[in-house]
C-alpha cells in the first residue's frame, strides 16, 4: 500500500455510524474537489463537534491526483486536531464503479469504499459488492453498496429512471453480500435540478421504515440529499452565472430520517452551489481582482457557514464529539 489511511489519521466508519445510530443522528458527508473545500468541510465539522466522512468521486479523484487526495485527508485530519476537536474523520469513495477503482482507492489510504453495482441485476449486484467487501474487509476498510436507482445527474452518475428500493431484497442482499452500510432510493435525486419550484418533493418514509423492519440497526445512507438553496441560486444567477431555478429535499425530512436507521446523508450539490457563488460574487462585484486567494476565501466562507447550518438543521450531529474553540 502507498498509503495506509491510519496512519493518515483516517477512521472507518464502523463505529462512527454505531454511535450515530444509537443517538439518533446522521454523520455528514460532504464532497470535496479541491483544498478550499475541504478546509471549508473540517473547519465547520470541527467547530460543531461534527463526525465527518470526506467524500471524493473518481471524477474528484482524477482532477486532484491520487497523492493530493491522501495528503488532504490527512492535512483534514491536522486541521481538526490544531483546532483543538477529536471529531473522527473518513475517507471515502463516492460511487466507485468497479472492484479495480475500490482495491486502488484504498491502496491509496480511503478507509471506506462504495461500490455501486445497482445497475446490475440484483444477483450481479451482491457478486460485486460481495468481492469489493470481501477485500476491504482484510485490510479493516468499511465498504457501503447501493439497491436502488436514484435519478438525476452528478459528476460521472447519469440515471434518468428512479428505482425505489424494495423492502423485501434488503435482508437478502445485506447477508449475502457482507457490506457495512447500504445506499437506498426513497425519492431522493442526484444533482442540483432534483425538482422545479412549486413541486412538493416528499420522502418515500414509509419505505424506510419497511427497511428499518427488515435489517434493524444497520446503517442506511441516503444520496442526493441536498436541497439547492434558493439563496445561492438566486447569487449565481445575479452574479452572471446560467442556472435553471429548482429546489432540492427539504431539510425537515432528511432531519427525520437521520433520527431512524440513516447512518450517512450524502451532499455534494449544495457546497458546489455555495462555492460559485461566493466566486461569482467577487468576479462580478470586484471585476479587477485576479488574485486566487480573494474570491477563493469568500467562497470557502459560504460553504462553511452553509454546512454548519446543515449539521444543525438535518444531520443533528452538532456536539457529537468534542467542539473547537471559536
Amino acid at each position: 500500500m502507498r498509503y495506509n489511511y491510519k496512519d493518515l489519521g483516517l477512521v472507518n466508519t464502523k463505529e462512527m455510524f454505531a454511535k450515530a445510530n444509537k443517538e439518533g443522528y446522521a454523520v455528514p458527508a460532504f464532497n470535496f474537489n479541491n483544498m478550499e473545500q475541504m478546509l471549508a468541510i473540517v473547519e465547520a465539522c470541527a467547530e460543531m463537534g461534527s463526525p465527518v466522512i470526506l467524500q471524493c468521486s473518481n471524477g474528484a479523484r482524477n482532477y486532484m491526483g491520487k497523492p493530493v487526495v491522501a495528503m488532504l485527508a490527512k492535512a483534514a485530519v491536522e486541521v481538526a486536531r490544531e483546532m483543538g476537536s477529536d471529531i473522527p474523520i473518513a475517507l471515502h469513495l463516492d460511487h466507485g464503479s468497479s472492484f479495480e477503482q475500490a482495491k486502488d482507492c484504498i491502496e491509496w489510504g480511503f478507509s471506506s469504499v462504495m461500490i455501486d453495482a445497482s445497475h446490475h441485476s440484483f444477483e450481479e449486484n451482491i457478486a460485486e459488492s460481495k468481492k469489493v467487501a470481501e477485500y476491504a474487509h482484510s485490510v479493516d476498510v468499511t465498504v457501503e453498496a447501493e439497491l436502488g436507482v436514484l435519478a438525476g445527474i452528478e459528476d460521472e452518475i447519469s440515471n434518468e429512471e428512479h428505482i425505489y428500493t424494495q423492502p423485501h431484497e434488503v435482508e437478502e442482499f445485506v447477508a449475502k453480500a457482507g457490506v457495512d452500510s447500504l445506499a437506498i432510493s426513497i425519492g431522493t435525486s442526484h444533482g442540483a435540478h432534483k425538482f422545479k419550484p412549486g413541486d412538493d418533493p416528499k420522502l418515500k418514509l414509509e419505505i424506510l421504515a419497511e427497511i428499518e423492519t427488515k435489517i434493524p440497526g444497520f446503517p442506511i445512507v441516503l444520496h442526493g440529499s441536498s436541497s439547492v438553496p434558493a439563496k445561492f441560486i438566486s447569487m449565481i444567477k445575479e452574479y452572471g452565472g446560467e442556472i435553471k431555478d429548482a429546489i432540492g429535499i427539504p431539510n425537515d425530512q432528511l432531519r427525520g430520517a437521520a433520527k431512524s436507521a440513516v447512518a450517512k446523508i450524502n451532499v455534494d450539490t449544495d457546497g458546489r452551489l455555495a462555492f460559485t457563488a461566493g466566486i461569482r460574487e467577487v468576479l462580478a462585484t470586484k471585476p479587477g481582482e485576479f488574485d486566487p486567494r480573494k474570491y477563493l476565501t469568500p467562497a470557502k466562507k459560504y460553504m462553511k457557514d452553509f454546512y454548519m447550518t446543515k449539521i444543525t438543521d438535518v444531520f443533528g450531529s452538532e456536539g457529537a464529539y468534542k467542539k473547537a474553540a471559536k
